[in-house]
């Protein structure tokens, strides 16, 4: 009998812990309003993140107010391209940082981190100067976008 009260509530506790609820983190409606239009290309896909991957778009969408607009525009433009990754395309640029990251030499990181620290201390303005340009423009492209354009006039036969 002992043994039969034992295997039920083994059983028990074991579909209880099935059915228990895993800790997701936030819902998508607990999130405030600024949080959710800086995180707007996460809508469909926040059920299914983690909550470690929640805590960090959230952590990303409190810098959101102090961005400047082109700022806003990019991240909002780097959500949407990660959005449409593929499992196993995020998972390859998950392994690519990494890898970056573990083959910097050790004495090296020391150099490195001192650097990215007096970049972060630039003023904004200062910073955009480190900017590099999306793609490279030929210079006789970059001469003819310069141009101003020329206004054309509307053709009236009366006034030639």
């Amino acid at each position: 009998m002992r043994a039969l009260l034992a295997a039920a509530l083994l059983a028990l506790a074991a579909t209880s812990a099935l059915a228990a609820p895993k800790d997701r983190g936030p819902q998508w409606a607990s999130l405030n309003a600024d949080q959710q239009v800086a995180l707007a290309p996460l809508q469909h896909d926040w059920p299914r993140l983690s909550k470690e991957q929640k805590v960090k778009w959230i952590g990303i969408a409190k810098r959101y107010p102090e961005m400047k607009p082109e700022e806003r525009k990019r991240a909002q433009a780097r959500m949407q391209a990660w959005v449409k990754l593929t499992p196993e395309q995020r998972m390859q640029a998950r392994e690519q940082y990494r890898s970056i990251a573990t083959k910097v030499a050790p004495d090296r990181k020391e150099e490195l981190r001192r650097y990215w620290a007096e970049y972060q201390s630039l003023p904004a303005h200062e910073r955009r100067m480190f900017d590099v340009p999306p793609t490279y423009v030929k210079p006789a492209e970059r001469r003819q976008r310069a141009k101003p354009a020329q206004k054309q006039r509307d053709y009236n036969p009366a006034f030639p």
